[in-house]
């Protein structure tokens, strides 16, 4: 199989248009022979379930024609990881082009290890899901350049930078917006065998820390031991020079760090709420402190985007100031555009992207395919160990064809939760095997949004004469995904085999 990959040079472009085409006939197939499937949610008013029928719709037919046509640009205007992606570049630009980037990296790395190095960058990508999928358009080009400036190949930083990114995307130590509402989900789904359950936010913690931890092992072996001797060669134009900062440098740096701390500062106190004048980015038409900070309506996180933009803008800015990189208007201006220079192949790609996403969406497929897995998981007899990895299996294909996790859930749950509780799992339980079956298969489907920006930076470190297929970049993800399943499993089965505690107040039986 990994032969056969191997051959398959296609142009990432030309390969979305392929899965557009071969999606949009599937869905005609699939329509035709009517597949379908039913999934249950929760009235949490009656505790009881609603039935839901989900069917293939077909998009091979004038309509599905007139819909495709139709969205394709109001779709990519709004396709989220192109804008976060251009506006991002703007601040990363300026840090770049000044010259904050280089300094302050290499005065950071020049001394440590290139495993301490990547070690810290896998911890640093895996906590980043806090953020959401900021993540991926800060990490993953900045991981480029930590690798690029560490003198090592630049390829590498990217591929192990995603691998954590999505390999880690359902471990948080803090609550974020996704967990808060599958959290919300789980209690829903509870209610019908237990209407008074609970669940403290804290019930996550202690298997997060040791998931995260071990996740960042693992991924540093495989990126040091495995990924290093695969991905493709990266040449240095330039001979190694011996680094040492000069006094406009330094200043530069202070200069940088005391405006970012001020800002930062300033953004903090507007996000704690009861101080005089404070919490000004918050969404007080929410309850609990996180759906203030998190909920959609939240200046925090509407705004969250632009406020690290001009986070990047203030540090390579006032760099520029203090070492005198920038020294007018002109030179600002400048820096402003300098990442965005050769995106035209980036902005067709994701738009390409875009529409597959797109009619991928319409289609229903990833729906069905998920509310199928579940009745799967509905019928069988399996008790323990086998019902858990079962389980596993089922969320980690689901989540190829259908990676958002609350779509995903919202479907799963409401059988899911009940099946488990049944079996002596609790719901505590039940949502940390979803969101750790999620991490194993998120970095290896195209369906991902945030894939797309994964592709367009392995094409602009490339340097070969061809553009690295999308079926490579693939199989870079693969012993990650692999290493996660086993890990994450294993995990799983010794924390329900001994009883340990998940978290403060949550066991992982009933």
């Amino acid at each position: 199989m990994g032969k056969l990959i191997e051959k398959i040079k296609i142009h990432p472009i030309m390969t979305f248009m392929v899965f557009i085409i071969a999606t949009i006939v599937l869905s005609g197939l699939l329509s035709l022979f009517g597949l379908e499937a039913t999934y249950n949610t929760v009235d949490t008013v009656t505790n009881s379930y609603n039935q839901t029928l989900v069917t293939v719709e077909s998009l091979f037919s004038l309509r599905g024609l007139k819909y495709i046509f139709s969205s394709t640009v109001a779709n990519f205007a709004a396709f989220t990881p192109l804008n976060m992606l251009i506006i991002i570049l703007i601040g990363i630009g300026i840090m770049e082009k000044s010259g904050f980037l280089k300094t302050a990296i290499t005065s950071l790395t020049q001394s440590a290890q290139k495993r301490t190095v990547t070690f810290v960058l896998a911890i640093i990508c895996i906590i980043s899901s806090i953020i959401g999928d900021l993540s991926y358009v800060v990490m993953i080009p900045i991981s480029a350049l930590i690798f690029y400036y560490g003198r090592r190949n630049p390829l590498l930083g990217i591929v192990s930078s995603f691998a954590s990114l999505t390999c880690g995307t359902g471990l948080s130590i803090f609550l974020t917006s996704i967990d808060s509402s599958l959290l919300t989900t789980t209690m829903n789904s509870a209610s019908i065998l237990d209407p008074n359950y609970t669940i403290n936010i804290f019930a996550f913690i202690l298997i997060m820390i040791v998931a995260i931890i071990t996740l960042a092992f693992v991924i540093t072996a495989i990126t040091e031991r495995i990924s290093i001797y695969r991905v493709e060669r990266y040449e240095f134009k330039e001979e190694k020079k011996e680094f040492k900062l000069s006094k406009k440098e330094i200043r530069g740096l202070v200069f940088a760090l005391s405006a970012g701390v001020i800002y930062l500062l300033i953004f903090i106190y507007n996000i704690i709420p009861g101080l005089p004048f404070s919490g000004n980015l918050l969404d007080y038409s929410q309850s609990y402190y996180l759906d203030k900070l998190f909920s959609y309506n939240s200046f925090f996180s509407q705004g969250f985007v632009f406020i690290i933009t001009m986070l990047f803008v203030i540090l390579g800015l006032f760099y520029g100031i203090g070492a005198k990189t920038i020294k007018n208007n002109y030179d600002l201006c400048d820096t402003l555009g300098h990442s965005l220079d050769d995106i035209g192949n980036t902005i067709v790609l994701i738009f390409m992207a875009s529409v597959f996403i797109n009619v991928f969406k319409k289609t229903n497929m990833g729906v069905v395919f998920s509310a199928l897995l579940t009745n799967l998981i509905a019928v069988s007899s399996f008790k323990g160990i086998p019902l858990i990895i079962l389980t596993f299996i089922c969320v980690a294909i689901a989540t190829a064809f259908l990676p958002n996790a609350t779509s995903k859930y919202s479907v799963m749950a409401g059988s899911l939760v009940p099946i488990l509780m049944n079996a002596g799992i609790s719901p505590e339980m039940s949502q940390v095997i979803f969101r750790f079956a999620e991490c194993v298969t998120y970095g290896l489907t195209p369906v991902m949004a945030y894939f797309v920006i994964y592709l367009a930076f392995i094409e602009k470190y490339n340097q070969g004469d061809r553009p690295i297929s999308i079926f490579k970049t693939i199989k870079y993800q693969m012993p990650y995904a692999l290493a996660t399943g086993a890990v994450l499993l294993l995990i799983i089965i010794v924390w329900y085999v001994v009883g340990l505690p998940l978290g403060i107040n949550a066991l992982p039986t009933i």
